[in-house]
């Protein structure tokens, strides 16, 4: 046996897609970047996107974008990768975290409250927050767009795992509750380019400074332009951007893969569903799906909940690697890195996410697996778990 945590699922149409473009005119920054965030963008119901060579890239943009600077501080979760955290340190801003919810493994909207209540007190707002959709459930985005009305902050969802995801009938990436969207298409994701990210933003000042940290800081619009345009080969660099760009051969896949969208959400969700049946005797707990969600589930976690299992949750881990099974565990929270620590973080700070974190093991989850694979994962858990 041997049963990754996650996979792509490439067809011959995929195939198809990608050997077209390299026979092609464009490899690079050709028509079908446009057309893959145009896609994207549609299927969200957002009126801009812009693609990125990946979710860490358009993380930092939107800081960029949204004007976070030193002295600015966002807050985000602790349950996530810590790319999530990195963005406000690239901009040379302060990093803080709420914790999450321990039905929902998502930020903690009364844990959030309580801590803009008290940072309100202090002078000490942050300048934005990035709730992280972990797994491809939403967090409560319209409890915390209200927070960020009262408190002026700026919103980013994290959306890597949760393309394809709904929040109460709005599409995730409609930004409807958020500044920016951010979108990964890793091979693990829901839809892959490869590597590869888009930000996602309703406001065209924003898309506009996004596509601009993208790409070097160069535009070729004359209106943009400090003075008068020499000619029609002229380019300004007018902020100090990247090289974030997404390529015609990776868009091209996107652009593929998108149309079975919502056919791996599905998937996905049937999976979960068989999951949650075959193991609702066991002593664990499942993350928490309101019914007005439907979650993209990138990931399959269980939280052990037998104080043996807890202890014992390496050799469980180690078993089902031993057995074939890739097993793996989302996340190691963000500061118990020693990188985090270094900037005054310590174990403690953020309970309910550390108490997850000692008793999460990520199951496999992608649209590829095939009811035999999954029968012998559930075999191998009910015959660890107490």
């Amino acid at each position: 046996m041997n049963i990754p945590y996650g996979k792509q699922d490439i067809d011959d149409s995929d195939l198809e897609a990608v050997i077209s473009t390299l026979k092609s005119d464009w490899l690079t920054q050709g028509p079908l970047v446009g057309d893959f965030e145009k896609a994207i963008s549609k299927k969200c119901g957002a009126q801009y996107a812009c693609a990125t060579n990946s979710a860490t890239s358009a993380l930092h943009i939107a800081c960029l974008a949204l004007g976070l600077r030193k002295g600015d501080t966002l807050w985000t979760s602790p349950n996530t990768f810590v790319a999530s955290a990195n963005c406000a340190i690239y901009c040379n801003a302060k990093v803080d975290f709420v914790d999450i919810d321990p039905a929902t493994f998502n930020i903690c909207t009364n844990a959030l409250e309580k801590k803009l209540i008290e940072a309100e007190r202090e002078n000490n707002l942050p300048k934005a927050i990035v709730p992280v959709h972990f797994g491809g459930l939403s967090c409560d985005m319209e409890h915390i767009y209200r927070l960020s009305e009262k408190y002026g902050f700026k919103i980013i969802e994290d959306a890597s795992h949760a393309i394809g995801s709904t929040y109460k009938d709005y599409p995730v990436g409609s930004c409807k509750f958020s500044d920016i969207t951010i979108f990964s298409f890793h091979p693990v994701k829901i839809i892959t380019t490869g590597e590869g990210g888009m930000a996602l933003t309703n406001n065209e000042e924003l898309a506009s400074r996004l596509e601009s940290f993208r790409t070097h800081g160069i535009t070729r619009d004359s209106q943009s332009m400090i003075g008068e345009s020499e000619g029609p080969w002229f380019y300004q660099q007018i902020n100090l951007g990247f090289n974030y760009r997404i390529t015609d051969i990776q868009a091209a896949l996107g652009l593929s893969q998108h149309k079975r969208l919502d056919e791996f959400v599905k998937r996905r969700n049937e999976l979960a569903k068989r999951y949650k049946k075959e193991f609702q005797n066991l002593e664990i707990r499942f993350q928490e799906v309101s019914t007005d969600n439907v979650s993209a589930y990138h990931l399959f976690v269980i939280n052990l909940l037998n104080a043996e299992d807890i202890k014992n949750r390496k050799n469980i881990f180690t078993s089902l690697r031993d057995a074939g099974i890739g097993a793996n565990v989302h996340y190691i929270p963000v500061h118990y890195h020693p990188f985090y620590k270094s900037l005054g973080f310590s174990k403690g700070d953020f309970p309910i996410s550390e108490k997850y974190y000692d008793s999460a093991i990520s199951l496999p989850m992608f649209p590829g697996l095939k009811e035999e694979d999954q029968d012998f994962v559930i075999e191998n858990i009910k015959n660890l778990i107490n």
